[in-house]
């Protein structure tokens, strides 16, 4: 009972913040571009809260699981304050690292030049942390020989047919790799709030030796576009 009275204490302080927030930025005479921007993370900050507090199973978990899942929300917000879009290639290695899991060492990362605007990026950065969260805690970062390979492709041009990308996260290394006896936050990430967030189909096998996690979903402009390999680069993306 006192649990579910602080959580609610919780969300109500929230909802009384993003009031006022939105206060603020409209008698400020914000552009509509940060107004939108700020409030589409803040409602993403109610539903990770509400979300993180209904598949808790102790307030530890909660509270250790909900500051990682807000970190990885703002490192996603700090790359799209300074670049407008988030680079796909980076948003992973970034979460790798925070893990301790070096690209070329325990991961590896292939595709083409992908940015996501910034609603997309968001939701994708929940979902990354999340799939690494779930192969640190239950998975194969956990054992010497585990290891990770994630790849991503286009298919079409954008122009005269439309382009979809397709990313597949699959582990390797592990042992006896089985399904949660759950659904848990993460799940939820994945086969719920992407798909309603990004229109995307997601195909999750848990296999002998590691999650196979496949997403597709259409690059259309509010969610993001692919770059020719010989455009422009920046901190993360390869030359």
């Amino acid at each position: 009972m006192t649990e579910d009275y602080e959580n609610d204490a919780r969300l109500a302080k929230l909802e009384e913040d993003n009031a006022h927030l939105r206060q603020l930025l409209n008698a400020g005479g914000a552009p509509d571009g940060l107004r939108h921007g700020l409030r589409d993370t803040m409602a993403m900050l109610r539903a990770v809260l509400r979300l993180s507090a209904d598949t808790a199973e102790t307030v530890e978990g909660y509270a250790t699981h909900l500051e990682g899942r807000l970190d990885a929300i703002a490192r996603a917000r700090v790359n799209l304050d300074i670049f407008g879009e988030i680079n796909l290639h980076s948003l992973i290695s970034d979460e790798l690292m925070i893990h301790l899991i070096r690209e070329g060492d325990q991961a590896e990362l292939s595709g083409p030049t992908v940015r996501f605007r910034p609603k997309a990026g968001q939701v994708l950065a929940l979902a990354v942390h999340e799939l690494c969260c779930n192969a640190v805690e239950h998975g194969v970062f956990g054992l010497a020989e585990g290891r990770v390979a994630v790849g991503w492709l286009v298919a079409g041009d954008g122009a005269s047919q439309p382009s979809d990308l397709t990313l597949v996260w699959k582990e390797s290394g592990g042992r006896n790799i089985a399904p949660p006896t759950r659904r848990g936050f993460g799940m939820q990430v994945l086969n719920d709030m992407l798909r309603y967030e990004l229109n995307a189909h997601v195909d999750i096998a848990f296999e002998p030796d590691g999650l196979r996690c496949a997403v597709r979903l259409p690059l259309v402009p509010r969610i993001g576009h692919a770059l020719s390999d010989a455009g422009p680069t920046e901190i993360g993306e390869s030359a």
